[in-house]
């Protein structure tokens, strides 16, 4: 499944978590985080998140471009596994300087 969200940089600041309020943050299934890209703010490489699957630190993604991303924006993630009720997290840690952050995720329910 192909999700995707955005979020104003002004509410994207550092410590926020991109997935608030989102439905799939949390599932009563297991999920399987396959790809994740992230585009959006002034330039590539000015925004990093780090991915969170229940309380484990899972990987860390830049913006790679600007605008919003596609299938070819993806990354791979390499399949991690997020167990039922776990959240998906992605924490800024670098905020976005200005427009919208836009992430697409490719997730698995199992």
């Amino acid at each position: 499944m192909i999700m995707e969200l955005s979020v104003a940089a002004a509410t994207a600041v550092v410590g926020y978590d991109l997935m608030t309020g989102h439905p799939l943050a949390r599932s009563g299934r297991h999920r399987i985080l396959r790809g994740i890209g992230m585009t959006g703010s002034a330039a590539a490489g000015d925004t990093q998140a780090e991915i969170y699957t229940g309380e484990r630190r899972s990987g860390v993604v830049y913006n790679s471009g600007t605008g919003f991303p596609n299938r070819d924006h993806i990354k791979n993630a390499g399949n991690v596994f997020i167990k039922l009720g776990d959240p998906l997290r992605l924490n800024i840690t670098d905020a976005p300087a200005t427009n919208p952050i836009n992430v697409i995720l490719d997730i698995q329910e199992l």
